[in-house]
């Protein structure tokens, strides 16, 4: 199984990005997906989830309203949309996929791990 984090970069607060995560797996469609950053000095933090079939999605509070996430099965890919960035939102992101539901807030759920990409907001 990979997973391929893509689509950071630098930008500036107010603006928008798209990170992309694409799947080789053969059950990505069975496979719940969640994305979480990481911020120098911090721990790791639930950003987002979404369910196999699409139908339910999960948000941390500080994104809710600014990101949103969605996935396109035939595609093997899930996407985090990032709008109205603040400094804040300065980390590495990363995609995980998991097998079951359950506590897609927690990290402890997930089975596979992207590489990450640096999404940097500047004032």
């Amino acid at each position: 199984v990979q997973l391929q984090a893509s689509g950071g970069g630098l930008v500036q607060a107010g603006d928008s990005l798209r990170l992309s995560c694409a799947a080789s797996m053969r059950t990505f469609s069975s496979s719940a997906v969640g994305w979480f950053r990481q911020a120098p000095g911090k721990e790791r933090a639930f950003v987002a989830a979404i369910t196999r079939g699409g139908d339910s999605t999960y948000y941390a509070d500080s994104v809710k309203g600014r990101f949103t996430i969605s996935r396109d099965n035939a595609k093997n890919t899930v996407y985090l949309q990032m709008n109205s960035l603040k400094p804040e939102d300065t980390a590495v992101y990363y995609c995980a996929v998991r097998s079951y539901s359950g506590n897609y807030y927690s990290d402890s759920g997930y089975d596979y791990w992207g590489q990450g990409t640096q999404v940097t907001v500047s004032s």
